[in-house]
């Protein structure tokens, strides 16, 4: 699984760097996450960290943020793990579960507006999150990926696996 990783991460360097110079360099990439970043990140989520975003994230701990960095995929940044940890804080403290939003959600997921098992590992900084779902519907699977909008119900899954979300973009940047 950590070869498939490492293939995705030159894949993605790979594209950007056909359609933008020094996009490497803009990425602005961190090292590799450790043992302990993953129970850290276990710890203040109470949920068990899929295999597949380990992988991934063994080789970079998602992005620095700041002005100039470029977008992984599509309009995303990648959180690093303490990242992740501050974006999920603010959802548990800021998401009322009582509102009365209408929720347009798939059957794979769970029938709510905001999960706590869910894992912002991207965002694109308008408020929205690209995550992880570790606690599906009967009909999903842990470790796919959906989007959390903050100003909309619409729930749907965009991949049954982070790896498989990868590869979606990567044809998505190819075709277009």
């Amino acid at each position: 699984m950590l070869e498939q990783a490492e293939l995705l991460w030159k894949q993605i360097i790979e594209k950007g760097s056909s359609l933008e110079e020094d996009f490497k360099e803009a990425l602005k990439l961190q090292p590799g996450a450790e043992d302990e970043d993953f129970q850290l990140l276990e710890n203040a989520l109470h949920t068990t960290i899929p295999e597949e975003l380990k992988c991934f994230y063994r080789i970079h701990n998602g992005q620095q943020r700041e002005l100039g960095t470029s977008s992984f995929l599509r309009n995303l940044t990648l959180s690093p793990i303490s990242q992740m940890i501050e974006n999920w804080t603010f959802l548990q403290r800021e998401f009322d579960p009582d509102d009365d939003w209408e929720a347009d959600i798939d059957t794979e997921i769970k029938p709510l507006l905001w999960n706590p098992k869910w894992i912002p590992v991207a965002e694109n900084g308008g408020g929205d999150y690209l995550c992880i779902d570790t606690d599906p519907s009967e009909f999903g699977v842990v470790g796919q990926v959906l989007y959390f909008w903050h100003d909309w119900g619409r729930r749907s899954v965009e991949a049954k696996s982070l790896f498989e979300f990868i590869a979606i973009c990567l044809n998505e940047a190819e075709e277009g």
